[in-house]
């Protein structure tokens, strides 16, 4: 078989190298980092994660969680490194971001079958390769990238990360732990706020200073990963029913549902380090800790590292990729991770490993069957490949994008409990093949498929 070139170490390239390494594949895995990095990244390390150290949820009735079961019995790299690095965060899957990178990274540098080569690629290089250099691709690559396209154009939306803070300069007697509706411990720190603590704090927000981000507009920005300023300005209780919603918590000063709350989250395994869960913003630094401040139990907390705003490119990928994230011009070339349209760590490690597994099937001569929309895996491909062109965006993985069930099932939880089951059914039964490849025991089946 061929070597494989796979550009890029993100977590959708580490994935997708170390499933083809695990297959016999002789693997180049090519980073540019950290000779040069990007405005998000501050480690040389693979799969860095650079907005939040969670995975978010990690209960198989919700489309993330059942995504991250299913790359667990696919044999994922990344959910297995997740796992081992895994801090306490209530029902979600977070990790310590640097154990986890760590993990990575030794992983990936003492197979083999993977030789690392840090060095800019500059070029798409020749066929069998896949490219996963992320949304920050830019320069030379993301200019030939468009000339291997014929010159079609990127689209792109603004992305933002929340900031950091010390433990212990945490009021801690005036929040409390706990996570919503008592779940799964108490692992977010609450810090409460009144009617007319939250209303002051909105309209600071809201007329708070922004740093300067070249051909920024609040229409361009990604809903999942919204500036919290930019909720403040739609409206005074959008931030209530957002990041701020008290709802399933009970504040024990009081025995009541406080007006407001903000969530903080150990972003380390020491816990020596929280994030402000939904609160990523391009506001300026001093602005930052101006009107972040004004929160009752963060009133002399201690910045570890201010929240930052970054471009975010993506192709346009149902005009350009089939369901297997191969180019439709040059099928030996497939894309996976952010750059194609999923969003997501979750997502683009999953791009990376289906992408993966095409790429296998067919310098292996084996046939290779899609994986159908019935699977999170599948429905990530199916959705990046059959969009509308003209109004594609980042797709976090969702039910709604997945085959609907045929039969009328009553009761969210009910119905999501039977699109799980019926999933892993197909994951189960392709997950010892070498490859997802053989139709007779991974049948695509059509959009209403059940088993």
């Amino acid at each position: 078989m061929p070597d494989v070139c796979v550009v890029g170490a993100g977590l959708a390239g580490c994935e997708a190298a170390w499933q083809l390494a695990q297959r016999g594949v002789n693997v180049k895995l090519c980073e540019m980092r950290p000779a040069r990095s990007t405005p998000a990244h501050k480690s040389g390390d693979f799969a860095e994660l650079v907005c939040s150290n969670s995975l978010r949820s990690a209960d198989v009735t919700t489309a993330v969680g059942l995504l991250k079961e299913e790359m667990r019995r696919l044999g994922s790299l990344i959910i297995s490194c997740a796992d081992q690095t895994r801090v306490e965060a209530g029902g979600a899957l977070a990790v310590d971001r640097g154990a986890f990178s760590g993990l990575v990274t030794k992983k990936i540098g003492s197979h083999p079958r993977i030789t690392v080569v840090r060095e800019e690629v500059r070029t798409v290089p020749r066929g069998p390769a896949i490219i996963a250099t992320g949304p920050l691709t830019d320069g030379a690559l993301a200019d030939d990238i468009s000339r291997f396209f014929g010159g079609e154009e990127y689209l792109s939306f603004f992305d933002a990360a929340a900031p950091l803070i010390s433990f212990e300069s945490i009021e801690l007697d005036r929040a409390w732990f706990a996570s919503r509706y008592g779940k799964s411990g108490d692992d977010y720190i609450n810090c409460p706020m009144d009617r007319e603590q939250y209303t002051c704090f909105v309209r600071e927000l809201a007329g708070a200073k922004q740093a300067e981000v070249h051909g920024f507009e609040d229409s361009r920005v990604f809903e999942g990963c919204m500036p919290v300023e930019v909720m403040a300005r739609r409206g005074e209780d959008t931030l209530r029913f957002g990041p701020m919603k008290p709802v399933g918590l009970r504040d024990p000063a009081t025995g009541k549902m406080p007006y407001a709350v903000v969530q903080l989250r150990k972003d380390n395994a020491a816990g020596s380090v929280y994030n402000l869960v939904g609160f990523q913003t391009h506001l300026t630094f001093s602005e930052q800790k101006r009107v972040f401040s004004m929160i009752p139990a963060l009133e002399h907390a201690e910045f570890l590292r201010y929240g930052v705003m970054h471009r975010n490119s993506f192709i346009r990928s149902p005009l350009l990729l089939d369901d297997r994230y191969r180019a439709k011009s040059c099928p030996d070339i497939a894309f996976a991770g952010q750059i194609t349209g999923v969003e997501g760590y979750v997502e683009s490690a999953a791009s990376g490993l289906y992408a993966a597994l095409s790429l296998y099937a067919d310098i292996s001569g084996a046939g290779f069957t899609p994986m159908p929309p019935s699977t999170a895996i599948g429905a990530l491909a199916h959705y990046v490949s059959s969009a509308e062109p003209e109004t594609f965006q980042p797709m976090n993985i969702n039910f709604g994008i997945m085959s609907p069930l045929e039969e009328r099932v009553r009761g969210k939880r009910a119905r999501n409990t039977l699109i799980a089951e019926r999933s892993l059914k197909i994951i189960d039964s392709c997950k010892d093949r070498r490859a997802m490849s053989d139709p007779a025991i991974c049948d695509s089946g059509g959009q209403g498929d059940t088993l």
